[in-house]
């Protein structure tokens, strides 16, 4: 296979400015097909904003491609099916049912003004299901805690079917065993073909990924995989060595020094 044709998206000489303020500075960085990788780095590196120039999203000077095609050429409905995006604290109306809010991942497949057909309703039964939300599907989301609103955006999300999903702090709220089940479902959704990039805090769940991007003050360290011995001294360096990455039963973690 031809290498460029395993690059699921990329940046490439990448600028991006909030309020006037330089943020992102001459960012180039690749995706892999069917991987999941972690971004992280101190706050200010320009984690989330990379990610939103990917999702397209925020202006930016430079380039993006989506599976080898500038993400400018594609359509909105066509990019909206192949990338879907989760961002941190998203709003959504109170008012709408969880079912509602799950079933919007997947206007990019229908028709102006259709109503939902049958492989609608199966996808949001299924991705309600995967995300243990299946059994508020009638609730207002509203009335939902902070950690079960965001396992029904996730959900959202994941009704999109896209190849490629862009998520901003995915684990917001949610308590270690939902942690757990979110991060099984990214491994789930890789084996299927999928390539998750996904801005995390937790630096221990981050190096669970296949592979990570190190990120500080609006540029990229360091890109590798999470076992690479220079992932994890990179990492280590980029939070000021106040961390060490330890293996211990076969996982990686990161400590506190």
């Amino acid at each position: 296979m031809n290498a460029m044709n395993n690059i699921a998206l990329q940046a490439i000489n990448t600028r991006a400015t909030l309020s006037n303020v330089p943020v992102l500075h001459e960012v180039s960085v690749q995706f892999v097909k069917g991987r999941w990788t972690s971004i992280v780095g101190p706050n200010g590196a320009g984690k989330s904003t990379l990610l939103k120039v990917l999702a397209g999203v925020l202006p930016f000077t430079g380039h993006v491609q989506l599976n080898g095609k500038a993400l400018a050429d594609y359509s909105p409905k066509a990019r909206a099916q192949t990338m879907a995006w989760l961002g941190q604290n998203e709003a959504s109306s109170d008012d709408l049912t969880v079912w509602d809010v799950a079933m919007l991942g997947r206007l990019p497949h229908q028709a102006w003004l259709a109503a939902p057909n049958q492989l609608d309703h199966a996808v949001v039964e299924q991705v309600l299901r995967s995300t243990q939300a299946w059994e508020w599907r009638d609730r207002a989301i509203g009335q939902l805690s902070g950690g079960e609103r965001q396992r029904v955006l996730l959900a959202r999300a994941l009704a999109v079917q896209a190849d490629v999903l862009l998520m901003d702090e995915p684990l917001l709220n949610l308590d270690p065993p939902h942690q757990s089940d979110w991060i099984e479902l990214v491994r789930t959704l890789t084996m299927q073909g999928k390539t998750v990039v996904s801005v995390l805090h937790e630096a221990t769940v981050a190096l669970q990924a296949d592979d990570m991007v190190i990120m500080g003050k609006g540029t990229i360290k360091h890109a590798c995989s999470c076992t690479d011995a220079a992932t994890h001294l990179a990492l280590e360096q980029v939070f000021q060595n106040s961390i060490s990455i330890k293996t211990i039963e076969n996982t990686r973690v990161a400590l506190p020094r």
